[in-house]
Parts: C-alpha cells; structure tokens; sequence
C-alpha cells in the first residue's frame, strides 16, 4: 500500500528564508483498513508481545459496561490497556531507539482519566527477533459505550515528509512576515485573494505541519500555545515522537490527501478521514513526547 502527499503549493523557505533551518522531518504513517498481524506495522493491531510478559493493566478504576442478554450492565474494575500502535525502525526509521531495538509498542487505557481527561498511555521498546513465542489472546473483549479510544485495526503506508513549526511557535519577527499580504504576492506565490486578510492561515492549512497519524515532525497547537515539555528524569527538552490524530485531514487541510485518496475522499458521506476511527478528546489530538538523552526516560502526553 502506497500513500503519497500531494507536493506542497510552494517552498516556503524560498519565501521565507527563515524557516528554512526550521525544516525537520516526519514520517505520515496513513492507516487504512487491512490485514495486521504481529509482524507488521499496525494501528490497532494485534501487538507482538512475548508469551510469558503480563499483560498490563491501567491500576485506575473505571466504570465501563456491557451487553448481557439484551441488558445494559454497569461494570468497575482494572482495565487491559488496549493496542494503539505497533512501529517497526524497518517501517518507520525516524524511531530513535535505545541499543539494538527495532519496536516501539504504543498501548492506552481507553478511558479518560483526571486531572488532565485523557487516557493513559505506554510505550515499550523491544527487539522483535527476541520474541518467539508471541502471546496469542492478551485480553478478554469488553464492550464499552463508546469507541472513540477502541482504535479499527489498520495496516500503515508510511511516507516521510519535510514539515514546518505551526505558526505559534515561530518567532514574532517571522510571524509577522507571515501576516504581510504584499511580501506573498512579491514572491510570486500565487495566492487566492481571499487569503488576503490572514495569510498566515494559507501557511497554517497547506504549508506547515502536516495533518493525521505521524512520528516526528512538529507539534499541532491551537488549544494552547505552545508548551515547551522537559524530562522529569533529566530535565532536557522532550520532542515529538507521535502524533495520535482524530483524523488525517478536515476542510481547512485538504491539500494534504494523498493523490490515491483523493476520489474517495470526493465522495458524500464516505468519511475517509478517519479510518481508525479514533476520536481524541472530542476530535483533537494526542501528542506523545519523549526525552532525545534516553528513550527508557518517562514520556509525557499532550492533547491539541
């Protein structure tokens, strides 16, 4: 499966010469429904987790329920985490890994909890030829009355790209460059006059981060400015490592469907955008963060 982004309107660093060492790269997993198993690269698929390891729990208590015989029942108890995302360095090389690993498992709980209400999640790094006997059943199926956090198995088409910072997090000097109409027309870019009011919002939808499932990049900001993330362990600046998104693209982001999903994405009422059906927080996104001195350094999580 090959999923490709459409090149961008411009080069931006050609206009703005300043965001030129602000380039960095991501990688676009685009998951789509497919056939996983434990060997490949997945979203909400069936994880490639060693026989004799416990599975893990969220030690939280929840409130869940479940159908029995036709009759809504009300359950409490620990919780399996449930599978969110298998990457294989293979699959996905901007994973930076500790040693000789080459697999990064991404597990939730599928409840939100307090203060912040967003679910609890986990990362476990492995090397993947070390397992050879996988487990086969990790948890029980509950049905819970919701799905948004109960992600649809999908296969992934990684792509990498070259992404811009969202204009939060740019300097104000080049912000306002970015706001000054007459400096985009000056270099020929192009521009529907409607953009003339806020270019900055051309930069934003078609121009900067990418939309969707990623690893790496930069961060997507709007309900807050933006956080700078330390390490509790020690103390360094924490980046970027994946992007658990609500969907791949909106109305303001349709420059970034990839050319093989454009005809399908064309269609009334196909919601293709979302094929992992994950909605986070009401249709935001989940931003994993980890340490670049040590990935067995705590992560730390952010909704946007």
């Amino acid at each position: 499966m090959i999923r490709t982004t459409p090149p961008r309107p411009l080069d931006v660093s050609t206009v703005f010469p300043q965001l030129g060492p602000l380039a960095r790269p991501a990688i676009r997993l685009h998951p789509r429904p497919g056939a996983t198993s434990p060997y490949v690269s997945s979203i909400g698929g069936p994880l490639l987790w060693p026989a004799d390891e416990p599975w893990p729990y969220c030690d939280g208590l929840h409130g869940w329920g479940e159908l029995l015989d036709g009759e809504w029942i009300e359950r409490e108890g620990r919780f399996p985490l449930l599978p969110v995302a298998q990457l294989y360095l293979r699959d996905v090389p901007l994973l930076r890994p500790s040693g000789r690993a080459d697999l990064l498992q991404v597990l939730w709980c599928p409840f939100e909890h307090e203060p912040d209400e967003k679910p609890p999640t986990a990362l476990h790094w492995r090397i993947a030829a070390e397992v050879t006997d996988v487990l086969a059943a990790p948890h029980g199926r509950f049905e819970l009355d919701w799905d948004g956090y109960v992600p649809e198995p999908c296969v992934l088409a990684p792509e990498q790209i070259i992404e811009y910072p969202n204009f939060l997090e740019l300097s104000a000097e080049l912000r306002q460059q970015l706001e000054d109409w007459d400096r985009w027309r000056a270099a020929g870019a192009g521009l529907d006059a409607s953009y003339a009011p806020y270019p900055q919002a051309f930069y934003g939808s078609h121009l900067a981060e990418a939309p969707g499932w990623k690893v790496g990049g930069w961060a997507p900001w709007g309900l807050t400015d933006p956080i700078a993330r330390f390490c509790t362990a020690c103390g360094s600046g924490m980046d970027p490592l994946l992007t658990i998104a609500s969907g791949e693209w909106d109305s303001g982001t349709h420059g970034w469907i990839p050319y093989e999903d454009q005809a399908l994405a064309a269609l009334p009422g196909a919601n293709a955008a979302n094929p992992p059906r994950v909605q986070v927080s009401k249709g935001n996104h989940l931003q994993l963060y980890v340490c670049p001195e040590s990935p067995e350094h705590p992560h730390t999580t952010l909704i946007q």
